[in-house]
């Protein structure tokens, strides 16, 4: 499970440095792709697998799940980190998500987002109000 927030930087070479707790689950393969809100989903590969599977199983006629899985499937950039750790976030990844030379690394669960570091703070403090007043209809059974 992917958790926490990490603030590393991009090289020039558009290189990242994994953070240490996330480089176990992702150091047979990962797989980087366009997340919602403008961020960078990181998935390893078990977990990307499993995705497109269950992405597989949506009927092809439905409209929404084809335009869904092009945009998803069309950014996506399969990686194996270098020995220290690094990964090389394709231009095309670094140009949607606006990344600068400062990111933000989350953990989400499943999966890992990076966030370029001043869109992620802005994207938290829209949030944290919302958050403070979610109630247990949106996540049944969590509180």
């Amino acid at each position: 499970m992917f958790l926490g927030t990490h603030l590393p930087r991009l090289d020039e070479k558009g290189r990242l440095i994994l953070p240490a707790k996330f480089r176990e689950e992702l150091s047979n393969g990962l797989v980087l792709t366009r997340g919602q809100e403008r961020c960078i989903y990181v998935f390893s590969q078990r977990e990307f697998e499993q995705l497109h599977e269950q992405m597989r199983t949506a009927p092809l006629s439905s409209r929404q799940s084809r335009d869904y899985s092009r945009v998803f499937l069309s950014g996506a950039s399969d990686e194996v980190p270098d020995k220290q750790g690094r990964i090389t976030i394709p231009q095309a990844l670094r140009t949607y998500a606006g990344l600068d030379r400062e990111l933000a690394v989350i953990g989400a669960g499943s999966r890992a987002e990076i966030w370029d570091a001043s869109a992620w703070n802005s994207y938290l403090a829209e949030q944290e109000n919302t958050f403070s007043e979610t109630d247990e209809d949106a996540l049944p059974g969590l509180f």
